[in-house]
């Protein structure tokens, strides 16, 4: 058994690694977005994933949900058992238990959020295929949801320990940090899916808020949403909320029309009347906050 994990380890490719890693920390990801994010083509995508899935490999297993209207979706992957333990040896954390890739497949391919969770995650492989095409682009930071159920998923190198006590008010479905040109741009993602009144999504903002006091850093809260009607009324609730905080929005059909990425120029920051932004451009929305705003 030792001899059998050291040479499937020993054949694994850094790709391999970055794909095991994102899949140990946010669950799931569509054979499209693999493609997007990591291989130059679907084709060759495809050929890496079915021996990455191989029964005597064992890294990676894969399902395809049903369409309510019919057909499948494209294949969903997500961590063999042997996946888990390679991310274990990588990481230098404890060995999982021996049906934890069982008990985690169950629970992904049973999720009523199941899309959401997708809808985050193509945002940010999104973010990955642009910078993989574009050599002075970067993806630097992906942290999931999961991360931030305690204070301790924000707290970053030079904050104070005592923060870890301190309960979150927020759970942001993402964070991550993009870089282009040398400009980098930290922010916290809401993915919207459309379900929730516009009135729950500004209740969000006081979360941020008491976060941005605590570690006295302001973050820009990046609203990823379904249509720029939904957007155009975002704003104007923000507005009549008298909300006080560093916040761009952007559409998805906006992005989908003009066959654009989230790194490119969709951005709306608001109270900013001006053209849209590219991601970078947003970097100067984070900084040192004000105390008094909290």
């Amino acid at each position: 058994m030792q001899d059998d994990f050291l040479r499937i380890q020993s054949r694994l490719t850094d790709r391999d690694h970055v794909l095991l890693g994102w899949l140990a920390d946010h669950g799931v990801l569509t054979s499209f977005q693999i493609a997007h994010a990591l291989y130059p083509s679907l084709d060759f995508a495809q050929r890496r994933l079915r021996k990455l899935c191989a029964e005597d490999v064992d890294l990676l297993a894969r399902f395809r949900p049903f369409r309510a209207e019919g057909g499948t979706w494209p294949y969903h992957y997500v961590l063999g058992q042997r996946g888990t333990e390679v991310v274990a040896v990588a990481r230098g954390t404890d060995l999982p238990r021996k049906d934890q890739a069982r008990k985690r497949r169950w629970h992904l391919t049973n999720r009523a959020n199941l899309p959401h969770l997708l809808g985050v995650n193509q945002f940010f492989t999104d973010l990955a295929g642009y910078a993989r095409t574009h050599p002075h682009a970067s993806l630097d930071r992906w942290w999931p949801a999961s991360r931030f159920t305690t204070f301790a998923g924000f707290i970053e190198e030079g904050d104070s320990p005592t923060l870890m006590a301190a309960v979150p008010k927020v759970r942001p479905d993402g964070h991550g940090i993009f870089t282009e040109h040398g400009r980098s741009v930290p922010f916290f993602l809401e993915h919207d899916t459309g379900t929730e009144p516009l009135t729950t999504l500004i209740g969000k903002i006081d979360g941020y808020l008491d976060l941005a006091y605590r570690l006295g850093r302001d973050r820009p809260v990046l609203f990823w949403l379904p249509t720029a009607l939904r957007e155009r009324h975002l704003h104007q609730r923000l507005t009549e909320a008298g909300i006080r905080y560093p916040i761009a929005t952007a559409a998805r059909d906006t992005a989908a029309q003009g066959a654009l990425s989230p790194a490119d120029n969709l951005w709306q920051v608001y109270q900013v009347p001006s053209a849209r932004l590219r991601l970078t451009d947003l970097a100067d929305l984070a900084g040192t906050a004000d105390p008094a705003s909290a």
